[in-house]
């Protein structure tokens, strides 16, 4: 993003127009300020003693300042979404407008909440990005991707990531992939491993490798003679088997995981800049 502060005119999106008549639209689905919090205050008052109201006040002075940066985050999720789309483009515009890409943006910032780290406020940027500016995935998909940011952990996420372009890599390769280091097989954070896997493999993101033939029919595997010494426990970091991604996984990664160029180049104002001025 383009730092540019010389003139603070070249930092605001314009007042006029389709760009801020969308932008203003946008804006207003994901809530206000709380302007009831002085009637809170006022209300509580006269209920406890000074000690106890003291109390009471700095958990909503806590609540309200919550509720604020939340607030602040989906504001600037809002622009940077509007700053990724091109909307010159009548057919992205019309989209934007629609109330079938309203329903969306309202149903991701009503389920806010999930938005716990920030690596997920981007996958929800580029899954409202991607769905105002493509049609790969239909919108009921789309509501399905919104619902596993809210779902999944960002450890799931990045099993998803590790085998995006890697047909076949193994569970044990995925681990190393991700960045963790040797545990026992035994361990909880093994135990965690397999929930993980299982999640993926039940919610149809990712699936053991298979060989396929021309016309993309899977391939029956040749059963395989049972040991004399009975079934063998799989580890958590098996290295025999492959995974790949579903084709709901493999668009799942092009509607949270890609990232829309800049369309719009401008700067967030932060409290510091507002503090100094």
């Amino acid at each position: 993003m383009s730092e540019n502060t010389n003139n603070p005119d070249e930092n605001e999106f314009p007042e006029s127009g389709k760009v801020a008549k969308i932008s203003r639209g946008a804006l207003s689905v994901i809530g206000g300020a709380v302007p009831f919090a002085g009637g809170v205050f006022s209300a509580i008052a006269g209920a406890w003693s000074e000690g106890e109201q003291e109390k009471v006040n700095g958990f909503f002075r806590h609540w309200i300042q919550m509720l604020k940066d939340e607030l602040k985050e989906k504001e600037e999720t809002i622009i940077e979404i509007m700053a990724r789309i091109d909307l010159q483009d009548e057919a992205i515009a019309e989209r934007v407008e629609s109330k079938e890409y309203q329903s969306l943006v309202k149903k991701t910032f009503r389920e806010w909440s999930g938005a716990e780290s920030d690596d997920k406020r981007v996958y929800i940027r580029n899954i409202l990005s991607n769905a105002a500016s493509t049609k790969v995935s239909s919108d009921d998909v789309v509501r399905m991707y919104i619902d596993w940011i809210n779902l999944y952990s960002d450890m799931h996420f990045q099993v998803i990531s590790a085998i995006y372009n890697s047909d076949g890599i193994t569970r044990g390769e995925i681990w190393t992939k991700i960045g963790k280091s040797q545990v026992r097989e035994d361990s909880a954070d093994a135990d965690l491993y397999k929930l993980l896997i299982r999640d993926l493999s039940m919610g149809s993101i990712i699936r053991q490798h298979r060989e396929v033939d021309y016309n993309g029919n899977f391939i029956v595997k040749k059963a395989s003679r049972p040991s004399s010494h009975g079934r063998k426990v799989v580890s958590a970091f098996d290295n025999s088997e492959g995974y790949d991604l579903t084709e709901l996984g493999k668009q799942f990664v092009h509607y949270a995981m890609t990232d829309l160029p800049l369309k719009i180049e401008f700067t967030m104002d932060t409290d510091e800049d507002t503090n100094k001025a």
